[in-house]
C-alpha cells in the first residue's frame, strides 16, 4: 500500500473555485453538480452558486457528506450585482479565487422565423451575458493572486446545428467569447477554455426524455454509450488544474465522438 508521500496529491488540492449553476433539479445529477463534488473530490474549495436554495443544497450535502470543503451562495448570474458579491464572498470566506466555473445555460428551440425576440433576449442573457458578468468581476480577483483558470460551457449544438436556433447561437458566442478572454487575459496569468457537452444525460434533459429517445442518443454515439455529467466534470477538472497550464482558448467536444458522423446515424 502507498505511503504518505508516494499518494497522488488531489490535482486542484489549495485552490477556491466557483461553480455556477451547482445545483440540481431532482435525483438525476447535474453537469454542475458533478464538477462541483469533483472539484471538491480533488481538494478545492468551492463556493455552490445557484438561483434555487434547494438545488444548490443537494449538492453541499452531498460534498460534506463526503470530507469536502464548500458553501452556497444564492444568487443570479444575469445580474451584475449578484456577480460581483459572489466573487467578493468567494474571496472574503477562502481567501482568493482560483477557478471560475460557468455552467448556467437555458434551452431556446425554434428558427428565426419562429423564435419570440423576448425568448431570443432571454437565451443570449442567460447563455452568453452571464458568462461575461462573471468573468468581469472575477478576473481581476484571480489577476490579484497570480492568474487562474475559466472553464465555460457550451455545447456540440454550437457546431452541429439541429433546429435550435437560439441555443445554437449563445452557445457558439460563448465559444467566441471564451476565445476572446484567452487572448484579453492571457497576461493576467488567466487560462479560459470550454467544454461542448453532447448528448449528455443530465438533470437538465431529464424531464423530457423517454427509454427510447435515450436509446437512440446512445446509439448515435460511436462508443456505443450514454454521456454523463461526471465525463464532464472530470474534463472540466482537467482544465481548472495545473496539468493544463498550458492550454488556452481551446474548446474541447466531450460527445463521444457524435460530432464526427452523420446526424442521421
Amino acid at each position: 500500500m502507498a505511503n504518505a508521500e508516494t499518494q497522488r496529491r488531489p490535482r486542484l488540492f489549495g485552490k477556491v473555485a466557483i461553480v455556477t449553476g451547482a445545483g440540481s433539479r431532482g435525483d438525476v445529477i447535474g453537469n454542475g453538480q458533478a464538477t462541483a463534488i469533483l472539484f471538491a473530490r480533488e481538494g478545492a474549495e468551492v463556493l455552490l452558486v445557484d438561483e434555487s436554495e434547494e438545488r444548490v443544497g443537494r449538492t453541499l450535502d452531498a460534498i460534506e457528506s463526503s470530507g469536502g470543503s464548500a458553501s452556497a451562495f444564492i444568487g443570479d448570474v444575469t445580474s451584475a450585482e449578484s456577480c460581483q458579491s459572489m466573487v467578493e464572498t468567494a474571496a472574503q470566506r477562502y481567501g482568493r479565487l482560483d477557478i471560475l466555473h460557468n455552467n448556467v445555460g437555458i434551452g431556446g428551440g425554434g428558427n428565426v422565423v419562429d423564435v419570440d425576440p423576448a425568448v431570443w433576449d432571454r437565451v443570449m442573457e442567460v447563455n452568453v451575458k452571464s458568462m461575461m458578468l462573471t468573468s468581469k468581476y472575477a478576473i481581476p480577483t484571480m489577476a490579484a493572486t497570480g492568474g487562474g483558470a475559466i472553464v465555460n460551457i457550451s455545447s456540440i449544438s454550437a457546431i452541429r446545428p439541429r433546429g435550435l436556433t437560439a441555443y445554437t447561437v449563445s452557445k457558439g458566442g460563448v465559444m467566441a467569447l471564451t476565445q476572446a478572454m484567452a487572448i484579453d487575459h492571457a497576461a493576467d496569468g488567466i487560462r479560459v477554455n470550454c467544454i461542448l457537452p453532447g448528448p449528455v444525460y443530465s438533470s437538465m434533459v431529464a424531464p423530457n426524455m423517454s427509454a427510447e429517445r435515450r436509446e437512440i442518443r446512445r446509439s448515435s454515439s460511436p462508443l456505443g454509450a450514454e454521456g454523463t455529467p461526471w465525463d464532464i466534470g472530470w474534463a472540466a477538472v482537467y482544465l481548472a488544474s495545473d496539468e493544463s497550464k498550458w492550454v488556452t482558448g481551446v474548446c474541447i467536444p466531450i460527445d463521444g465522438g457524435v460530432t464526427l458522423v452523420s446526424p442521421s446515424r
